[in-house]
């Protein structure tokens, strides 16, 4: 199986190239690529040996699309009643920041469930591998990691928030 990190430099080379549509298939699982508006989008996810999963993720659209509410046992659901994550004056960005970027369109969720503590919060010292925060597209829950080892200093969505492709998750001051 892909990581997110592979897909996600697929997604890159392709949006550089100029190939229009791109098919690959490893150990069952499928991937399609197809630009849309000079933009890499994946079409869909499939794994073969379990009954098919479709992964949309498009541009954005104007209307919001219909949420559903997973279940407690399979994901987060969203805490409502949770301060804000951001502080009043968001870090100033310098060159020196990495940005943790969205890498698909989906709900933002800073823990794998409302019971337990986010993965990373704001002054937490990450590894590449550290998961950092949840995904959740088309009731697929992405883990994103963190690609490089620092400290996180700002925590730059909300949970439940929906994200973009390409958007700023967190900014991690790297070691």
């Amino acid at each position: 199986m892909l990581k997110i990190q592979e897909i996600r430099e697929i997604i890159k080379l392709i949006d550089q190239s100029s190939i229009e549509k791109f098919t690959f298939e490893s150990e069952g699982t499928k991937i399609k690529l197809e630009k849309a508006d000079s933009k890499a989008a994946v079409v869909e996810t499939a794994k073969q040996a379990a009954a098919p999963i479709q992964e949309q993720v498009q541009a954005p659209v104007a209307e919001t699309p219909k949420q559903e509410a997973p279940t407690p046992a399979q994901a987060p659901a969203k805490a409502e009643e949770a301060a804000p994550v951001q502080d009043s004056a968001p870090a100033q960005e310098d060159a020196s920041l990495h940005k943790i970027t969205s890498p698909m369109v989906g709900t933002f969720y800073k823990a794998s469930s409302p019971d337990v503590p986010p993965y990373v919060q704001k002054g937490d010292t990450v590894k590449p591998d550290s998961v950092v925060c949840i995904v959740e597209a088309m009731k697929l829950f992405n883990e994103i990691e963190a690609e490089v080892s620092g400290e996180i200093v700002e925590v730059l969505v909300e949970d439940g928030q929906l994200v973009e492709y390409g958007q700023p998750l967190f900014l991690v001051k790297q070691n």
